[in-house]
């Protein structure tokens, strides 16, 4: 059984016979305990062409200390990974399914090897607060690293770790403070690994600063560099069935196939339609499971409402055993579309796309004069769409209206994103305003879907011999809310078409 600690440590290039300095005094810190040495030798695995560690990922295989085991660490912030451990139990040297398969959106297939051997002698020194409780470890590492494969490489060097057990990040900002006083330096490494193949230590993070003059390629390139960015991390956590990242995944894999729709003069249609049309089938296989989440959720708040004396009959209880299946076949139907070929396929078209963007006509053209426009288009379908729902007839009719328009409110929202880096507050503004219709529309949308499920659902209670009353109430309670939620959405509407929300799209 694997077991998930966050941690979030800084480390530090140390010259041979690096003293610490005294951290008796630093804020919160009461007393220390140590230093106690540790002996730790460790495997580390990865492709052949180091696809974990180039994506900030190392999975190890370590004897000794008090954590002897597998661990897989993932990125989880500035400074933080997320690790997932597991005991070293009786398969050798052969990487865990369970671990193998959170990184398989990286791996693809591709086997994992050992590719390098640390041997660590670790002095750690433990910060106590006034109750004696820890509150961060510093370690003082003598590293040995050796390169597994064809040619061998041997490596020595010493570093220190600071990782917070109990404490706060203001006391990792203090230490980093002493530290560096001290004469050390931050690590340009993450993670020994790095250094160990040789590898160059990372520059600045985060993106160039976008602005209007900037290429809206450069922009719209940034934007879809987030998204896979963010679709990527969000595969193990989907795996490992952790709260909203289905969502997420889904919400990410949209963006990216809206904004292939939205900027096709800036990133080619003609080229990426195979890609777009493969995204659809990804957050389609992902909706299945979020929609039976929501739904689940939109009824038994719909009783919750209820007083006790309406809820007649096993209505909970028929709810409540309605979704599980559904739920638990989405789910499945999920995973397998993340062990499939065709969703590594899926991934190397988009590492394809950020490596070699075919850019179109405008993309060598500022930001405020292309990505305005493309935005503005989105904003005009909208504006269509929801011209048309005005005019539709009370009934299924509106209600797939307004659902076209929801889909067309979530494209201008999306491409109103990608612009704002480089737009600042006018495209900001607009998004936001967008981002209002859209939330509307989409509630609207569940009582849509909640009403159908609500239907058939006092049809089988009926046919069971059951009281269907309930099911009636919930059914007209959303049959009132979408009536309110129209008029919401038409309010909403008049205040994000407005000019000043829209007189930035030249």
């Amino acid at each position: 059984m694997s077991v998930t600690t966050n941690e979030t440590e800084t480390k530090y290039d140390a010259p041979p016979g690096t003293a610490l300095p005294q951290l008796d005094d630093l804020p919160q810190v009461a007393g220390t305990s140590g230093p106690q040495e540790h002996k730790l030798e460790a495997d580390y695995y990865d492709t052949g062409d180091l696809r974990l560690i180039r994506a900030g990922i190392t999975l190890r295989r370590r004897r000794g200390g008090d954590d002897a085991g597998w661990h897989l660490k993932l990125p989880a912030g500035t400074n933080s990974r997320s690790e997932i451990r597991r005991p070293l139990g009786r398969g050798g040297q052969r990487v865990p399914s369970e671990l193998a398969g959170l990184v398989r959106v990286h791996t693809r297939g591709e086997p994992l090897r050992p590719i390098a051997r640390l041997t660590t002698v670790r002095q750690v020194l433990v910060l106590l607060d006034e109750d004696g409780d820890p509150l961060a470890e510093v370690a003082v590492d003598d590293v040995r690293a050796q390169t597994l494969g064809d040619t061998t490489t041997v490596s020595r060097w010493d570093e220190v770790e600071v990782e917070l057990v109990n404490g706060d990040r203001g006391l990792l900002r203090a230490a980093d403070e002493l530290l560096r006083r001290g004469g050390l330096h931050r690590a340009g490494r993450s993670a020994k690994l790095e250094r160990a193949l040789g590898m160059e230590p990372r520059g600045p993070a985060g993106p160039p600063r976008l602005t209007p003059s900037s290429a809206a390629g450069q922009v719209v390139l940034a934007y879809l560099r987030e998204q896979v960015s963010a679709l990527t991390s969000m595969d193990p956590m989907v795996r490992r069935d952790e709260p909203d990242s289905v969502h997420k995944m889904r919400v990410a894999t949209r963006r990216l196939r809206s904004t292939l729709r939205s900027f096709r003069k800036i990133i080619r249609r003609d080229r990426t339609g195979e890609l777009a049309a493969e995204l659809k089938w990804l957050g389609g296989v992902l909706g299945g499971a979020r929609d039976a989440e929501v739904l689940e959720a939109h009824l038994q708040a719909g009783l919750d409402r209820l007083p006790v004396e309406q809820v007649i009959g096993p209505v909970r209880a028929r709810v409540q055993g309605h979704f599980p299946p559904a739920k638990a076949a989405a789910r499945q139907a999920a995973l397998a579309a993340l062990d499939s070929g065709r969703y590594f396929a899926l991934l190397d078209q988009l590492d394809q796309l950020l490596a070699d963007p075919p850019f179109g006509p405008d993309a060598d053209k500022p930001a405020s004069q292309a990505l305005a426009r493309s935005v503005r288009r989105a904003y005009r379908k909208t504006a269509r769409r929801m011209r048309v729902a005005e005019h539709a007839r009370p009934g299924p009719a509106r209600d797939a209206a307004l659902h076209e328009a929801r889909k067309a409110a979530k494209q201008a929202r999306y491409a109103g994103e990608a612009a704002s880096p480089a737009l600042g507050k006018p495209a900001q503004r607009f998004t936001k305003r967008i981002k209002e219709i859209q939330t509307v529309l989409g509630d609207h949308q569940d009582t849509v879907i909640a009403r159908q499920e609500e239907r058939q659902l006092g049809i089988g209670a009926y046919q069971a011999g059951e009281n269907s009353f309930t099911y009636g109430l919930l059914y007209a309670d959303d049959a009132h809310e979408a009536g309110r939620l129209q008029k919401q959405a038409r309010r909403s509407w008049k205040r994000a078409s407005r000019r000043r929300y829209r007189s930035w799209m030249r």
